[in-house]
């Protein structure tokens, strides 16, 4: 289902107010033809007076120009047929830089969508000269004309204020609604229809913001249709909080979703325990009974007794049939080699490697391998196989994948190598890697730079369910995850 952004639903809103199409015409409130008379008649009396002077005759508007229809009653105008504009003063370089008053001015970086941040002001020198051009007063529409170009805001303080070059300063000849013009603006910008120029950086020059062509409606209906924007601007404010909660909601919604998924699964919801599958326990006693032959037959060295499994460690329930375990109960495990520095760099053979740039959530890139030697011994300790459990020490501390290629890999020293003593189905260990660190219950140790120790790895405990049970979850989990990521691709 399509839905409207909150910046379409403004605009679909604004163009309709340009068009005529928000509130009624009134014969009895005039024409934009009348309105346009009296405001050149200003214009006049102020080019009489010398307070401006005569500008060129603005050419024709063109069929091509026209952006979409108005009312027969309104009439398309330039800015420069109802605005006197100009920018300010360039900021004091060279000679000459202390001449007249050290005052305060505003730029691009305080003018906002109708608001100004003035907290952080500069000052610079302000000749009488350059303060008859630069100074603005109440009601004045401000346009950057750089940074955001087109972008606005009215000076609704009573306080005068200077600008610099980057902004416009327009003044009506004659009586408009300001506001209404702020809206033409607003629109005018998301929707693409001003347009800067130049290479690097865009601006809009006073040439180009002249020209540009406006909607001049009567002077009583520019302020309904005023009315009726500021009356829907509360509901459009609820629109957008409500949107963005939804998308934040859906943003994280995949993510919770499997999250939830897997929590279901090793905490044993996800599938029916069946008792003629055994239980966590006699899996283990198997796991044990092949670690002491690897033990006996000199493979592996033994390993100190582990500490019993208390109460506080135990992060959920699981199923009476599972059985809390250590990681170093289940796996040998060992990270790969440092790189080679100083002294000896090139014993053994020079082999690719992986380190933990390569290793990603349950994928590799292997596109750009490293290399260094290996002498025999280390290549023992350092090579990877298929079904091995790698897990960061580094990098993103806790992150896993299982090396599925026949191919064996040699690992850096910032990787960490799990190899069961027995069988087990290395999936369900994987998406407990997933799970812990997604919610947060693999703790990295350091102050600048974390990272995941072997003893810390060791220690960690997890669920352990008879072993047909582990593959029925791994199916599961996997029939589930394909259905969150058809969702994902639908949105």
């Amino acid at each position: 289902m399509y839905k409207m952004t909150p910046q379409q639903l403004k605009n679909s809103i604004l163009q309709m107010a340009m068009q005529g199409k928000l509130v009624e015409q009134r014969p009895e409130e005039g024409t934009g033809e009348a309105l346009y008379q009296e405001i050149q008649a200003e214009k006049k009396k102020l080019i009489k007076a010398g307070k401006i002077k005569k500008s060129k005759k603005l050419p024709e508007i063109t069929e091509e120009e026209i952006p979409f229809e108005i009312p027969e009653s309104w009439k398309w105008c330039r800015i420069d047929d109802l605005f006197q504009h100009n920018t300010g003063k360039a900021l004091n370089k060279g000679k000459g830089t202390k001449d007249g008053q050290m005052l305060q001015y505003i730029t691009t970086s305080n003018l906002y969508w109708n608001r100004f941040e003035l907290d952080k002001l500069k000052s610079m020198f302000f000749t009488e000269a350059e303060l008859e051009k630069c100074t603005i007063r109440k009601n004045d529409l401000l346009v950057c004309e750089g940074g955001e170009f087109g972008r606005a805001a009215i000076w609704s303080y009573e306080k005068p204020m200077r600008i610099q070059n980057h902004i416009h300063r327009l003044r009506s000849y004659g009586i408009v609604n300001i506001k209404y013009f702020y809206y033409i603006f607003y629109l005018y910008k998301t929707s693409g229809l001003i347009k800067g120029k130049g290479i690097a950086i865009k601006c809009l020059s006073s040439k180009a913001l002249g020209s540009l062509i406006v909607p001049l409606p009567p002077l009583a209906e520019q302020k309904r249709i005023v009315a009726k924007l500021e009356e829907i601007q509360p509901l459009l404010d609820r629109y957008e909080k409500a949107y963005n909660r939804l998308e934040a909601y859906n943003q994280k919604f995949p993510e919770n979703l499997k999250k939830s998924i897997l929590q279901y699964a090793i905490e044993g919801k996800l599938v029916e325990q069946r008792p003629e599958e055994g239980t966590g326990e006699a899996l283990y006693q198997e796991i044990q009974a092949e670690k002491k032959k690897l033990i006996q037959a000199g493979k592996i060295k033994k390993s100190k007794k582990l500490p019993e499994i208390t109460e506080e460690e135990i992060p959920f329930e699981i199923p009476e049939s599972w059985k809390w375990c250590r990681i170093d109960d289940l796996f040998q495990h060992n990270t790969g080699k440092a790189l080679n520095k100083g002294k000896g760099t090139k014993d053994g053979q020079m082999l690719q490697y992986i380190t933990t740039s390569n290793l990603y959530w349950n994928r590799f890139e292997l596109d750009k391998l490293k290399s260094m030697f290996f002498t025999e011994a280390e290549l023992e300790k350092c090579t990877i196989r298929k079904n091995d459990l790698l897990v960061c020490e580094g990098g993103e501390f806790g992150r896993a994948a299982i090396w599925s290629y026949e191919k064996p890999m040699r690992i850096q020293n910032h990787i960490h190598r799990l190899r069961s003593y027995g069988i087990v189905n290395i999936k369900y260990f994987y998406y407990i890697f997933y799970l812990y660190k997604t919610s947060g219950l693999i703790k990295g140790k350091g102050i600048a730079i974390k990272c995941l120790s072997s003893k810390a790895l060791g220690s960690l405990i997890v669920p352990l369910p008879p072993l047909a049970e582990q593959k029925r979850i791994v199916a599961k989990i996997e029939e589930l995850m394909a259905m969150v990521e058809a969702l994902e691709e639908e949105k």
